[in-house]
Formats: structure tokens, C-alpha cells, sequence
């Protein structure tokens, strides 16, 4: 499986890459990448919604009326949860809300994710972009030339440059992450996937050869 390298310029370099069939053209399992994405966003949720039990409302203790003969509820005291101000019956406490997902399934996401932008047509692949300085408006000239201005992209880089990285941060529809750490999420919350030319290699290697014998 072969893709054309784009330039900076958004024309035909005349080079080309080698995409590994087991990474970008397998049929995608929706279920696990249902799985990785939950897993991805439990993880990263605070968890710290808490609401007040009787025990830590402020307010009298005194027995507000007898315990029967009154033809209501029983209210042992201001603190009761049938007063406004009272306490919150069964209300949300801190926890954890992450959850552990087995390696080979994360990885068998990811490869489904990235074979699901490949079949929407959704992936390119660009040479290496090198500035001298941090500048926005550079990054966006390449946007503009590639056509990618209005469009919710990822870019994929071999490492994270400096000046590439902070040049593109303040920019709303643009992410930047390191092949080794892309994930499910990330790919499938963008529309596009830009993958640098000299981060491709990582990304083949997301298929050990075992597993790749083991899929034909």
C-alpha cells in the first residue's frame, strides 16, 4: 500500500511511502475501538463531584418535632434532606472512574482507527516541516496551501519539534502528538490525519511480524 508525499507547498514531491497492510488496511472493529476510546476518557475524568452527606451539614442537631403523632415524615433534625439547606440523600462522592484495557487490545484500536481514516480516504502524508522560528502565521500558510485551513486535523511527527509545536498550538482546529503516543481517541476526534514522512516507520511498527502472520 503506497501514498504520495505531499510538501509543504501541497504539491506532489514525487516520493512515495510504503504503508504497512496490517496497520492501515485491515477491517475495523468498531467494538474495541468503542472500548479504547471509553477507556481514554474514563481515565482522564477528575472524578472529584462530591455533595454534602448529614454528617458534614452545618446546622442544629436539635430534634425539631416528636418522633410520631405529627402525621408527617420523621425530621430528626435542620440537617435532614427534607429541608432546603439539608443534607443530599445518596449524593455523588470522589472516585475513580479509569479502568484497566488488555495491550493487545489498545493496539488492535489504534490499528482499527487508522485503518477506518484510510478507508474514508482521510490520511496524508507530508514531508517533515522545518521553521527557524516560532510563527503562527507560517503554520498557517501551510494549511492554507494544503487545504487543510478548515478542516479538524491531527499531525502525526517522528519527534515533537519545538518551534513547529508551539507554532501550531494556539491554533484551534489543529493538534500535534508524537507517532509513539497517538492514540484511538485522537485519531477518530479528528477529520483528517497527517502523518510526517519520517514518522511513518513508527507507525508500521505497530503490528509486530507474530501478529501480522497471525492476521493473514
Amino acid at each position: 500500500m503506497e501514498l504520495k508525499v505531499v510538501g509543504i507547498d501541497g504539491k506532489d514531491t514525487g516520493r512515495t511511502v510504503q504503508l504497512n497492510e496490517a496497520v492501515f488496511g485491515i477491517e475495523p472493529n468498531t467494538h474495541v475501538m468503542w472500548l479504547d476510546v471509553k477507556h481514554y476518557r474514563a481515565n482522564n475524568r477528575q472524578g472529584t463531584h462530591a455533595t454534602k452527606e448529614k454528617s458534614m451539614v452545618s446546622g442544629s442537631t436539635r430534634k425539631l418535632i416528636r418522633q410520631k403523632g405529627g402525621g408527617g415524615a420523621r425530621r430528626g433534625s435542620i440537617k435532614t434532606p427534607l429541608f432546603p439547606g439539608g443534607a443530599r440523600v445518596f449524593g455523588p462522592q470522589p472516585r475513580y472512574y479509569g479502568f484497566k484495557l488488555n495491550q493487545k487490545i489498545k493496539r488492535l484500536a489504534r490499528i482499527s482507527a487508522l485503518s477506518s481514516k484510510m478507508k474514508d480516504d482521510a490520511i496524508m502524508i507530508m514531508e517533515r516541516i522545518e521553521l527557524n522560528e516560532p510563527k503562527t502565521k507560517d503554520f498557517i500558510n501551510i494549511l492554507k496551501n494544503t487545504d487543510l485551513e478548515n478542516t479538524k486535523t491531527l499531525f502525526v511527527c517522528n519527534e515533537l519539534n519545538k518551534n513547529v509545536f508551539l507554532s501550531s498550538r494556539n491554533i484551534g482546529k489543529v493538534k500535534m502528538t508524537d507517532a509513539a503516543e497517538v492514540n484511538t481517541y485522537q485519531i477518530l476526534d479528528n477529520q483528517k490525519l497527517v502523518i510526517f514522512e519520517d514518522a511513518v516507520g513508527k507507525i508500521n511498527e505497530l503490528v509486530t511480524p507474530k501478529e501480522q502472520e497471525a492476521q493473514q
